[in-house]
């Protein structure tokens, strides 16, 4: 079995991660319109295992056997921000399954409540365009390299 990361380790740059949490809370369906014009439906679970709590960001049928007091297994998820606060997500290169696991679930801890500086979701985009914008000067700075040319020998 692969490793399971607890609730209360997640940060808003993990990345595959395995969650298992049980459904405190299951929202209700949310129909949107995405930024690309698609009509789909989003539904925010909230998952908790014995540490604390985070909201799970589900969409369309995704959501379709997720019962309430159930307990879900996230395989590669990953954590996104919206307006600030942490999501967990499944996404294309994840899966949502039951578990037979018995959780206690924590409430005390909302992993979801405190809010973070864009930071993270600015941060690869920040440093890509700094080192493709001479950020990098070993590679990027073109002021500092000599191009060789047979003729550029003083042969007279």
């Amino acid at each position: 079995m692969d490793e399971i990361t607890k609730i209360k380790d997640l940060t808003p740059s993990s990345r595959r991660v395995n969650v298992v949490g049980k459904v405190v809370v299951l929202g209700e369906p949310k129909e949107i319109k995405t930024r690309f014009g698609e009509d789909k439906s989003v539904t925010e679970v909230t998952v908790a295992d014995d540490t604390g709590k985070i909201t799970l960001t589900l969409w369309d049928d995704q959501t379709k056997d997720i019962k309430d007091g159930g307990v879900l297994k996230i395989d590669n998820g990953y954590i996104s921000l919206l307006r600030g606060h942490m999501r967990l997500n499944v996404g294309k290169y994840g899966s949502l399954a039951e578990s037979e696991e018995d959780i206690e679930p924590n409430e005390e801890l909302d992993m979801s409540e405190k809010e973070y500086e864009y930071q993270y979701n600015n941060y690869n985009r920040y440093n890509n365009n700094n080192n493709r914008n001479g950020g990098n000067h070993r590679y990027n700075n073109n002021n500092n390299r000599r191009s060789y040319n047979k003729n550029d020998d003083n042969e007279e």
